[in-house]
């Protein structure tokens, strides 16, 4: 089935964070798409043509907004009314899986989001998810809760595919319709549709998946290699700076062979690599094997914003430098560079480990959202730095290019300790680097 400029696919997106609002813009070139979310500022935003999460074209997003208004089939408009839901046929779900305090998966937002179409749901229709679970977790937690909510039968009355997202946020070279996509569906009829639905905006072509599991699968994996190998050379981090050698430096010795991965070495966080393993452990310890390497490797990540902060403070006891009540900023807390996205950032690790050694802790970003970060950490982010402020020690957490050029002269005492955790500033000007 073709379904390129099918005006009987109606789109709906759930969620229009990093993953929803490009696919929302993209579909919506081509579909009549509503974008959904629960947060009312956030539609009343993206109404206006104004994203803050800076992942859309802005002359794009007000170009489809504005050919919904004009009545045209295809184009984009927002609400956080639920009955709005109801004049749609495809359903797509981009919301969050976090993990919880205790570092297991937590389907909450999922759940309610399956409860919320189940509710609306109709014969017929479809719902697709993108958001990043373990294998099963589509069938055997979203399906029954989407059927007793409706009423209808799984595979009969409606059909669900699962479509694992790959969105890079902040990246503006690898974006959504250059990425290939895995997709799947719940039957083969199903899959097919689903497949040839994102075929019809993918440039880069799709990868149809022979089961939801598969897909499901596919995603986990993609984050937890990623995670494993980042927490192979973080490791010999913590053992070259106990032997006294740089680690960048064995890296690029290492990368002369052609089959060396050259992975480097810094703080793990993100929506993805730093919570995804966490789900795909959950699902091996549910069916009674306890995976050794995966959480290995979180254990080694998990510590590097600790391993920081004690680096900073020997560095400065070898200088002869007073810690209580030292002064310290931190450059960046974003969980990348140049991007505002802060979630599950680990340089909020780094500053508690300051702060318990007796530290005053600043964290200037001019990218991030004061108000989001102190939501969700309760610590205060700075958007400018404080004139005539110098600091004792400088830890470069987050490599925005703003940083990479600019004057920690102006900034730093004579004797203060600067620290380069993204080796991304001239090694001679720095005290130490991962």
């Amino acid at each position: 089935m073709d379904t390129t400029n099918n005006p009987s696919f109606k789109i709906a997106i759930i969620g229009l964070g990093y993953v929803g609002l490009p696919l929302a813009v993209e579909f919506s070139k081509q579909y009549d798409v509503l974008g959904f979310d629960i947060n009312e500022s956030r539609v009343a935003e993206l109404s206006a043509g104004k994203d803050r999460t800076q992942e859309a074209n802005l002359d794009e997003l007000n170009s489809v907004i504005a050919a919904k208004a004009n009545g045209l089939e295809y184009g984009l408009s927002f609400s956080y009314d639920t009955n709005a839901l109801a004049n749609y046929n495809v359903f797509i779900v981009t919301v969050p899986t976090p993990i919880d305090q205790f570092k297991s998966p937590d389907l909450t937002p999922l759940l309610k989001a399956s409860e919320m179409l189940g509710k609306i749901l109709k014969p017929g229709d479809f719902v697709i998810y993108e958001s990043t679970v373990y294998p099963g977790c589509t069938e055997e937690d979203c399906v029954p809760v989407l059927e007793k909510f409706s009423g209808l039968k799984f595979n009969k009355d409606f059909f669900v595919g699962y479509s694992p997202e790959r969105i890079n946020p902040g990246d503006k070279l690898n974006t959504l319709t250059k990425i290939k996509k895995v997709t799947s569906g719940s039957t083969p009829e199903a899959a097919e549709i689903v497949d040839q639905l994102y075929k019809s905006i993918i440039v880069a072509g799709t990868h149809k998946a022979p089961s939801l599991k598969v897909a499901e699968a596919s995603k986990a994996i993609e984050n937890a290699q990623r995670d494993v190998n980042i927490s192979f050379v973080n490791e010999l981090s913590l053992i070259f700076d106990r032997i006294g050698i740089d680690t960048n430096d064995v890296i690029e010795a290492a990368s002369t062979k052609w089959n060396f991965l050259k992975y480097k070495p810094g703080l793990v966080g993100g929506h993805c690599i730093g919570v995804d393993p966490y789900y795909l452990a959950h699902k091996a310890q549910a069916l009674g094997y306890h995976p050794q390497v995966i959480l290995s490797g979180r254990r080694v990540n998990d510590q590097m914003g600790a391993f920081v902060a004690d680096k900073v403070v020997k560095l400065m006891i070898q200088k002869d430098m007073k810690i209580k009540n030292s002064d310290a900023i931190i450059m960046g807390i974003t969980f990348k560079e140049n991007c505002p996205d802060v979630r599950n950032t680990r340089v909020v690790d780094i500053y508690h480990e300051l702060k318990n050694f007796g530290l005053n802790v600043l964290i200037y970003d001019p990218l991030a959202d004061a108000k989001e970060v102190e939501h969700e950490y309760n610590v205060k982010v700075l958007n400018k730095l404080p004139e005539n402020m110098r600091f004792d020690a400088i830890v470069v957490a987050v490599a925005h290019t703003e940083f990479l050029n600019f004057d920690y002269s102006s900034i730093r005492k004579p004797n203060s300790v600067i620290y380069d955790t993204k080796a991304c500033l001239d090694r001679e000007s720095v005290d130490g680097r991962l």
